[in-house]
């Protein structure tokens, strides 16, 4: 609980900062929609590039001393941004901060395994996901308001106290326990080795193999778009500095409901709900810049609506798509078989923004949405054609499964 209350609060912060930086760049400085997607950009690079190291340096070290170092320096760095003057300012800040994000998340994972027994593990790992939505819902609202009572500069000093509560009630995590540390010799340098391992297993199964393609090129899309949400409500002639934090917690509190239904309700097939979300992203990303095209009033209305929309069809696509590949994955390759599916999302997470932002300069932010929303329906109508053989994948799957602990345990 100390661990978690501690998850909580620096997630509140990195929330808070993100939207309060959003609101700086894309409203205040009135930056480009490229120039927007950089932004998302120094926060997406620094998890791919360093993420795979930072998780055996979090499997080397004191996991307390590496969450409680990450807090710290984020605190400082965040002050950084209270004079920040241009935009490269911004970049090279994000980009730090990044780093020792992606050194906080393995260390926390890994210290959860650490002071959890086995028998409570999925348990815990639904209260952390359950507050990784939380603090969506949360931390952009509170800070869409303190944005618009305070300023985005103020909210950064708070986000940098909130770092370092954090840091605090770290002080009271328990330290290390003796851990079986076998298997650590044998992740080094075996990095190209596992991911083809990885990619092979996924390779010989038709739904895991379909569902990455579509998970990649549906994020990808979405990504395009997403990334220049500040830059359609700049085309809103009421657009509110606190919309953009309304728009985030109305897709945070659409992916907690889906996230909640299908906890409920576990006898879903899988692929048929994924294209289901994938035309339902296309469809609010759609009617999105419609809206904004006829200058809608009552956006503080429709916006976070359609977010919530948006939200919970992400959540269609993600979470069955990952329960799935999870049951259907031995114990033994799950963590290459996630590490390829973390891969492909993440590349799509950097590139997604620079396509949004270059198109967008082109044609305008507009017709960007009208683009990846109808690229999104047709994908989701391409793979209502093909669901059959995909589906008859799954079957197969599941069938020669039958028997093995490792695959219907896991």
């Amino acid at each position: 609980m100390t661990l978690m209350s501690a998850q909580a609060i620096s997630s509140i912060g990195d929330w808070l900062s993100i939207v309060a930086i959003i609101t700086l760049v894309g409203l205040k400085w009135d930056a480009s929609p490229l120039e927007v997607s950089f932004v998302f950009l120094c926060l997406a690079v620094p998890m791919a590039l360093f993420g795979p190291v930072a998780g055996i340096i979090a499997d080397r070290f004191s996991r307390k001393t590496l969450m409680i170092v990450s807090d710290v320096v984020r605190a400082v760095l965040i002050l950084i941004l209270t004079i920040a003057t241009s935009l490269w300012m911004v970049y090279a800040t994000l980009l730090t901060i990044g780093i020792f994000s992606a050194l906080f998340i393995p260390a926390k994972n890994g210290k959860l395994k650490e002071v959890v027994p086995e028998k409570d593990m999925k348990g815990a790992m639904s209260i952390t996901s359950m507050i990784d939505s939380s603090t969506k819902i949360l931390g952009p609202l509170i800070s869409g308001l303190l944005v618009t009572i305070v300023g985005a500069q103020q909210v950064f000093i708070i986000d940098s106290a909130t770092f370092l509560v954090s840091a605090v009630i770290l002080l009271f995590v328990p330290n290390a326990v003796n851990l079986e540390t076998e298997e650590i010799a044998t992740e080094q340098g075996a990095f190209k080795k596992e991911f083809a391992l990885g990619f092979s297993f996924l390779k010989s199964n038709r739904f895991m193999m379909t569902g990455l393609i579509l998970v990649g090129l549906s994020l990808l899309i979405l990504q395009s778009a997403d990334s220049q949400l500040i830059v359609l409500i700049r085309e809103l002639t009421y657009a509110s500095p606190d919309l953009f934090g309304y728009l985030v917690t109305g897709s945070g509190l659409g992916m907690f409901a889906a996230g909640f239904l299908l906890a409920k309700k576990t006898d879903y097939k899988p692929y048929p709900l994924m294209l289901l979300g994938v035309c339902g992203i296309g469809l609010s990303f759609g009617v999105m810049g419609a809206l904004t095209h006829y200058d809608l009033s009552y956006s503080s209305i429709w916006g976070p609506a359609l977010g919530f929309t948006a939200g919970f069809s992400a959540s269609l696509i993600f979470v069955p798509f990952q329960a799935t590949v999870q049951v259907n994955t031995p114990v033994h390759m799950t963590g290459r078989v996630f590490g390829v599916i973390n891969s492909v999302m993440t590349t799509a997470t950097i590139i997604g923004p620079l396509l949004g932002g270059w198109i967008a300069t082109i044609i305008g932010v507009i017709p960007t949405f009208t683009i990846t929303a109808s690229l999104l329906v047709v994908v989701s109508l391409i793979g209502f054609f093909t669901k059959r053989k995909v589906e008859r994948g799954i079957t197969d799957v599941s069938t020669s499964k039958q028997g093995t602990p490792e695959a219907t345990t896991s």
